[in-house]
């Protein structure tokens, strides 16, 4: 059987065996034929609340928070459609688009300029920077003690609109919705609140769960708390990344719909765990590094066999990155149990750590083994990791010493389809 995985741009095809490979994808729904008279009828016809074009008044100033260059998001469409919205109220030159990067890098004029087209010619595009104190402004403390601080620039206007793409998210549930304004816009202490160990180590913060998820309760009590958003804005893609769906107006209600459209394209039952799970970071943008790899871990967690392994291809042009924590404290234990003890015992949260956490403790139960062509071996041995160069030679090896009955798993789009056992769930239902 040959299964092309999403790997880079190019993409990467490996044979397996046909008799023992189940292959996991997206449920292929085409993307829309006219992706803009989506968004436009979503900000015309919200799910809850009023139109865009209500919401706003002359004379008044926007912020538009927008996913930084390690998502999917189609900005380069959504952007320009809530601009030719207010087109008429309010001004370009009142419009700020705001990266929201949370604690990752600010994205270059380049990347700026690929993800919003024109956009950068129209209105003014600034990367939010989360331990700029002097850009943050205190907002005090709420949901479960957590001090908040936000973007002034995104306090400052007189308008807030999100917008962003939901997915199921691996320790938040699911992506968009909130999440583009705490903690997208949010300051170091109150992003490395949000990921302690704590709450980062619940059972409950796992793909597809929002309610009762320490992480996403924390991050809907801050935002409704400060009043952070007046309009939402999020849409649902496919496998190749084309709009399927839009979603638009109360922030809440917007976000609750997206998720349930999200849930039927990308979570798929299977009927057992396997001995060796294939996966990926669903190629470029969201394979860059090995921060963002770990997503791809942990979906193919989810169905992985305690004992078995986990192959994960992701191109990681980008290094670790060297920029941020994950790498210093990815590499300051010596083992992924050492590294789950130093964390789960520390006083204070280290920046990136919430990522080391989630990939340690899939590390505990499951090898895991990369592959990518810009991570050295040593470098992937540092980071408690292996290399393969031919995976499916890799996949036949696993197999074999695992006996004539052992199977793997493939998820050739990575996280975009999250498995699950489904006996499992009815067990925990009970």
């Amino acid at each position: 059987m040959r299964v092309r995985l999403a790997y880079g741009e190019q993409g990467l095809t490996v044979d397996l065996p046909d008799e023992r490979t189940t292959v996991v994808e997206p449920r292929f729904v085409p993307g829309a034929p006219d992706p803009m008279a989506v968004l436009r009828t979503a900000l015309r016809e919200p799910v809850a609340g009023p139109p865009l074009r209500e919401v706003v008044r002359p004379g008044q100033t926007v912020a538009i928070s927008v996913c930084d260059g390690t998502r999917a998001q189609p900005r380069v469409l959504m952007v320009p459609a809530v601009l030719d919205e207010l087109a008429g109220i309010v001004a370009d030159d009142d419009v700020l688009v705001l990266v929201a990067t949370g604690t990752h890098r600010g994205n270059t004029d380049a990347e700026i300029r690929a993800m919003l087209g024109d956009v950068v010619d129209r209105v003014r595009v600034v990367n939010h920077d989360a331990r700029d104190d002097a850009s943050l402004v205190w907002m005090g403390t709420h949901g479960n003690g957590v001090p908040v601080w936000l973007d002034r620039r995104w306090v400052d206007a007189d308008v807030r609109i999100t917008t962003g793409f939901v997915e199921p998210h691996f320790f938040a549930g699911f992506s968009g919705g909130p999440k583009l304004a705490v903690p997208g816009l949010a300051g170091l202490e109150t992003v490395l609140t949000l990921h302690d160990a704590a709450r980062i180590g619940s059972p409950q913060a796992v793909w597809g769960v929002c309610e009762g998820n320490p992480v996403h309760d924390d991050i809907r009590a801050v935002v409704a708390a400060v009043g952070g958003v007046h309009f939402g804005f999020d849409v649902t893609l496919n496998r190749d990344q084309q709009v399927v769906g839009a979603f638009a107006g109360e922030l809440f209600a917007m976000h609750a719909a997206a998720r349930e459209a999200a849930r039927e394209l990308a979570m798929a039952p299977v009927p057992g765990r396997f001995d060796v799970v294939v996966t990926t970071n669903s190629g470029f943008p969201l394979d860059q590094n090995l921060y963002q790899a770990v997503k791809g871990i942990s979906a193919a967690a989810t169905v992985v066999k305690d004992g078995g392994a986990i192959i994960c291809a992701a191109e990681c042009r980008d290094g670790f990155p060297d920029h941020g924590s994950y790498k210093e404290v990815l590499q300051s234990a010596e083992s992924p149990q050492a590294l789950l003890d130093v964390i789960e015992n520390r006083a204070q949260t280290v920046p990136d750590q919430w990522q080391v956490q989630v990939q340690a403790k899939v590390q505990s139960r499951a090898r895991v083994i990369m592959h990518t062509g810009h991570l050295s071996d040593e470098a992937l041995a540092a980071a408690h990791l292996e290399q393969t160069r031919d995976i499916g030679a890799t996949v036949r090896e696993l197999l074999d010493a695992a006996g004539p009955d052992a199977r793997v798993c493939v998820l050739p789009e990575g996280p975009q389809t999250i498995p699950y056992v489904a006996a499992e769930l009815l067990a925990d239902a009970r």
